[in-house]
This record gives structure tokens, C-alpha cells and sequence, in this order.
């Protein structure tokens, strides 16, 4: 029997959501009984190892009332997504509006699919992204745009790169 991720999204979203918390992303590796089970939460004061914790706990006993993980066995992981975390839904870019970002397109913009620069802007499903300000030295004669527009339907993936 097939694992439910959505099933398994409702669920950590309803606990997330009563403890302050919103989910970033879940994914589930391996088979048998060396499953994996790992939801990724996140917030803006940024998570806590009691966050992890608490959520886990509750997570876990709920999974397990409505055997939302058929056949039992699993480990279930609770943790933060990290610096460079990934971005997915709308929310995610207008959040983090004005943070450096590295992304690959599905099809390529102005030849190109693998871009990073400042998050200048996100509204409507599009992103503008501020070349200029990745911190690479452009190349001499080059004639590239400094801002770029990208469809968020045109994102593979997107995330954000640590600034230390």
C-alpha cells in the first residue's frame, strides 16, 4: 500500500499550524521497514529544538492512530530546512524578498537556466531577480541583463544561499 503524502501534509500542517510553525516540505526515502519519514518546519523567529520536538511527538502519534505510513514501520525526522532551504510555493518568495537566491529554470531564460542573485521582487507568479547583486564579477563584454523576470511556472527549483 502506497504512503499518502498528502494525507501525511494534512495532518503535520494541522500540528504545525497550532504550534506556531508551518510546513516546508515532506519527503519520504527508502522502503520496507528503513523508511523515512522527514518533514522540514520552519518560521520566522526561526525553529527550535522544542519546536521539533513538540511537533514530532504529536505528528507521530496521529500517523500512527489513522496508519497514515501503511505497514508500520518508520522513522520519523522533524527539522528545520536550513540556510539554504528550499523554495517552493508563492509564500516562500514573498518572504524572503531582498535574500540572495540560486535557481534552475525548466526552460532557459536569455539562454540560460541556472541563475543567482538578490530576490528583488515577487508578485503575481513572477519573480524579478537582481543579477548584479550575486557577488560574481560579470564577464568583461558581456552584455547580460542585471534584472531578470522568471515565471514561477518556469522554476525546476529555488534556494536560498547562506549570507554569513
Amino acid at each position: 500500500m502506497a504512503v499518502d503524502l498528502d494525507q501525511i501534509r494534512a495532518i503535520a500542517e494541522r500540528v504545525a499550524a497550532s504550534l506556531g510553525v508551518e510546513v516546508v516540505e515532506i519527503e519520504i526515502r527508502g522502503g520496507g521497514k528503513s523508511r523515512m519519514l522527514r518533514i522540514f518546519i520552519d518560521k520566522p523567529s526561526g525553529v527550535t529544538h522544542e519546536d521539533c520536538v513538540n511537533l514530532s511527538r504529536e505528528v507521530s502519534t496521529i500517523l500512527d492512530v489513522e496508519d497514515a505510513v501503511p505497514g508500520g514501520s518508520y522513522l520519523l525526522e522533524v527539522s528545520s530546512p536550513g540556510l539554504d532551504r528550499k523554495l517552493v510555493r508563492p509564500g516562500d518568495f514573498e518572504r524572503f524578498q531582498g535574500s540572495r537566491i540560486k535557481l534552475t529554470t525548466k526552460e532557459p531564460v536569455n539562454g540560460n537556466r541556472h541563475f543567482e542573485g538578490r530576490l528583488e521582487h515577487f508578485e503575481a507568479g513572477r519573480l524579478t531577480l537582481d543579477l548584479a547583486s550575486a557577488g560574481k564579477k560579470p564577464k568583461p563584454h558581456a552584455e547580460a541583463p542585471q534584472r531578470l523576470e522568471i515565471e514561477l511556472a518556469n522554476l525546476e527549483k529555488a534556494n536560498l544561499v547562506p549570507e554569513i
